[in-house]
């Protein structure tokens, strides 16, 4: 009689070792924005939410969490800036925790992706330019032009960023991925369809890069290398930031990034013009994973076949998974089966309920 032992070793559920954490596999938690943090604090709703999701030796990377009073731009986000946001953070880190799960936060700043309704006395946000976004996807928004940051401003900006680090230690978190992706503040710096700036922020490649390295370089010297990641999407066209070259761009960064000794870049595959849309594409991540000196994680459009591939011919470390896992709280396990998959439902994804659309996905069982 067939024993488990038998069965093929799916490669996609093979241990890793990541830096310091033992990962007993590699299916990760995407970072997946839920808009139940009412009033920018985390709920004790989320402790089941994460809780669900874990696995022993799991990797998962939080909802993107706010740096600051004025780095918010939709309703009900949670945020790292404030000491009540940490102590909320950490029930909902510990439940992770005691089922044996490793725990990323991932902070962000969106810039101009946001409106006065979310920011400090209602000015306006702030970005790399003082270009609107032609649609803004922000809902009771209107299009509102941003302020462009001054150059004296943005070391007041990489603080905020080391300051929300650090609390993520705080509250218990094994460390943090600095969101460079999906047209939020980082990336309105690094991509030239956006960045007009004519000072040392602006221009050149190196420039445009700069304000994220700094970003990196401050939170690696807050906690350490050990416990940073960084997600990126040089070929993502999100909230009308593109690139003239992203291929360029992409290897620029996995070399820089690199020098910093970070433990981890999560690229976003070139096929992911945006959230929804996953296109014919000729580019890859290939050349970014052999620059990149850390683990790597590739996200976007992935089901159970295109990870196990990806592992198997080593084009990744590990495969983030976002939706399938918002879905199937279970997602290792059933992958591990070859199991059915529950569907997710579209319309449940940034609704504020506590349960519907949350926590009210079925196990296996």
């Amino acid at each position: 009689m067939a024993t488990e032992a038998d069965a093929p070793v799916i490669p996609l559920l093979t241990p890793y070792k990541m830096g310091n954490f033992n990962l007993s596999h590699r299916v990760v938690l995407a970072p997946l924005t839920r808009m139940r943090s009412y009033n920018n604090v985390p709920q004790p709703h989320a402790v089941l939410y994460y809780s669900q999701r874990t696995s022993p030796g799991g990797l998962l990377i939080s909802e993107a969490t706010g740096v600051s009073d004025t780095a918010q731009g939709l309703v009900h986000t949670p945020g790292i800036w404030r000491k009540e946001q940490v102590e909320a953070w950490k029930p909902i880190v510990n439940a992770v925790h005691a089922k044996g799960g490793v725990f990323f936060c991932q902070i962000w700043h969106v810039g101009r992706v946001s409106s006065p309704v979310f920011q400090p006395n209602g000015q306006a946000p702030i970005s790399s330019t003082d270009k609107p976004l032609k649609q803004n996807g922000i809902e009771e928004a209107q299009v509102t032009p941003p302020r462009r940051l001054r150059t004296d401003e943005i070391p007041h900006i990489v603080n905020d960023f080391r300051v929300a680090a650090r609390n993520a230690i705080k509250a218990g978190f094994d460390g943090v991925e600095i969101h460079g992706a999906h047209g939020y503040l980082l990336e309105q710096f690094i991509k030239d369809k956006v960045n007009d700036r004519s000072d040392g922020y602006g221009g050149s490649l190196e420039n445009r890069c700069r304000f994220a390295l700094e970003v990196v370089e401050a939170v690696v010297k807050e906690i350490g290398a050990e416990r940073v990641g960084v997600r990126l999407s040089p070929f993502t066209e999100h909230a009308e930031c593109g690139d003239s070259d992203p291929k360029a761009l992409g290897l620029y960064l996995a070399n820089a990034l690199s020098k910093y000794n970070i433990l981890y870049c999560h690229m976003v595959e070139p096929r992911m013009k945006n959230a929804l849309e996953v296109v014919e594409c000729p580019h890859s991540l290939m050349p970014m994973r052999k620059a990149f000196n850390g683990t790597f994680i590739s996200a976007g459009g992935y089901d159970r076949k295109d990870g196990i591939d990806a592992v198997a011919k080593n084009r990744t470390d590990l495969v983030a998974y976002g939706r399938l896992f918002l879905a199937n709280p279970d997602l290792p396990k059933r992958f591990g089966q070859d199991a059915p998959l529950n569907k997710y439902n579209r319309e449940n994804f940034y609704t504020h309920d506590p349960v519907i659309g949350y926590t009210d996905y079925p196990f296996l069982e």
